[in-house]
């Protein structure tokens, strides 16, 4: 699954949305350290003065792409869960969903972090917000117990640690049945702690 399908029509876009859904699949494909400026400008088929135009600098395209992201993400993952039944349940074929698209490279914001994070401040924020954000959103899922919020910090945790594992394995199976075992042992706990 593409959460935000590759940009190669993106002719009747405005130049700031060519540039940022370019710089996305750029930045998300082949990391932001190794994405340069005039290969974001050659690929979104825009003059460099256009391009400072609408992004004074790479720390500010790296910010709208991690809000694009954002966005975006949660919005596919919303709808996937809803998809999926809205239950708890939900969550495994949801993210499995994400791990097997051809696109896939893991968690854009874990990446972000790891080669931003400590030159650019906003990149930590956005990353603290989306995880919060995704936590938020496992949530909605757990029945109502007095632990629900610990078990949705719990599974947040432990699907990130999935992303991380189906980002380098083969194949990401053996994350998604990890994933879904302390899915049912949260359910099972839930239910028991009514």
């Amino acid at each position: 699954m593409n959460i935000i399908e590759s940009v190669t029509d993106d002719a009747g876009l405005a130049p700031d949305a060519r540039i940022l859904r370019t710089a996305h699949d750029l930045f998300y494909r082949d990391g932001i350290r190794a994405t340069g400026i005039d290969r974001v400008i050659a690929e979104s088929g825009v003059a460099k003065k256009t391009f400072y135009r609408y992004f004074a600098s790479k720390d500010d395209l790296i910010v709208a792409f991690l809000e694009f992201r954002h966005d975006n993400w949660m919005a596919w993952f919303r709808d996937a869960l809803a998809r999926h039944g809205g239950t708890l349940s939900a969550l495994v074929p949801a993210l499995a969903e994400w791990f097997g698209g051809e696109t896939y490279r893991g968690c854009a914001f874990i990446n972000s972090v790891v080669e931003v994070g400590g030159t650019l401040p906003q990149a930590v924020d956005i990353a603290r917000r989306h995880k919060r954000d995704m936590t938020a959103a496992i949530r909605t899922l757990m029945p109502a117990s007095r632990t629900a919020k610990a078990d949705a910090q719990a599974l947040a945790l432990a699907v990130d640690g999935a992303i991380v594992a189906a980002q380098f394995a083969d194949a990401p199976a053996n994350a998604l049945k990890s994933l879904a075992r302390l899915v049912r042992a949260v359910r099972r706990g839930a239910s028991e702690s009514h």
